[in-house]
């Protein structure tokens, strides 16, 4: 009489019959599923044996069950992220949560190069110069507008250059008369003195510093005899082709302002109504 081959649980034989050892002892297939089988914690049914088991977090699923909740993709073989509870594919994380490129409209997707400028977000290879169309990439740039150039394209097309040397004002510089210059470049049309950040006046369309201006155009006060330029409180008074700085403007006598008072020219003199008077 040949020897007996039961399950280790049931004792059913197992002779013509598939069986699975659990520590040296013969189970019989539903009694292995009953005993150690794990439940799918998303059907919450039995996993059996013969079943691809995925595992995460504790938790046991069958393949079929592992799944995004959004789209119901299987996540067997692909990237996931966890939401809450559930479980997202990478697309629709990427959809939901992630940026967009603002040039081609697709999701710039985690781990990918990108570029942020300004609160918006391009690929690395769809941010372009506006002009030669080339990846601007890590370089320099420069903004214009709703456009975007690299150096060499904006210093080439759209960069102000400087009214005196030609060459491209990258930074600072004056604007006079519509005109930008380098502030180096900006000169007095006399002396050559710089006249950045300085007062100056012009005599046509010519920039002058106050000194060769005053020796070169301004009218002489009446009164004090120096240059009337128009700086400092630049108030004066003219009468008869003369003219005088306001604290100049004053009695030839007694020395009384005359500024807002009537007077009275005499020759080369201007009197006060009471000098005037006393004649």
């Amino acid at each position: 009489m040949s020897d007996r081959f039961d399950c280790k649980e049931c004792s059913e034989s197992l002779y013509g019959r598939k069986y699975i050892q659990v520590e040296q002892q013969p189970h019989c297939i539903p009694c292995y599923d009953r005993l150690y089988a794990n439940t799918c914690h998303q059907c919450k049914d039995l996993i059996g044996h013969n079943a691809r088991e995925l595992f995460y977090e504790d938790r046991h699923y069958h393949e079929h069950c592992f799944r995004c909740f959004r789209c119901e993709r299987s996540l067997a073989d692909e990237p996931f992220t966890p939401q809450g509870e559930g479980l997202v594919c990478n697309e629709c994380y990427c959809n939901e949560f992630s940026s967009k490129c603002v040039a081609c409209d697709r999701t710039v997707m985690p781990g990918s190069r990108k570029l942020e400028y300004a609160g918006t977000t391009w690929h690395e290879d769809c941010f372009v110069c506006q002009a030669c169309e080339k990846p601007i990439g890590g370089q320099a740039f420069i903004p214009d507008k709703e456009a975007y150039y690299c150096v060499p394209c904006y210093e080439a097309r759209l960069a102000p250059r400087c009214s005196h040397c030609k060459k491209v004002l990258a930074k600072g510089g004056v604007t006079y008369q519509d005109e930008v210059w380098h502030k180096e470049c900006f000169l007095c049309t006399g002396c050559k003195t710089p006249l950045a950040g300085q007062p100056f006046t012009s005599q046509g369309d010519s920039p002058y510093c106050v000194k060769c201006f005053s020796t070169l155009y301004a009218q002489k006060c009446a009164g004090c005899n120096t240059a009337i330029t128009g700086f400092g409180d630049g108030k004066y008074v003219s009468f008869q082709e003369r003219q005088w700085h306001q604290p100049c403007f004053k009695c030839s006598r007694c020395s009384v302002s005359l500024v807002g008072a009537g007077f009275f020219p005499d020759r080369d003199q201007i009197l006060c109504s009471d000098c005037n008077s006393d004649e």
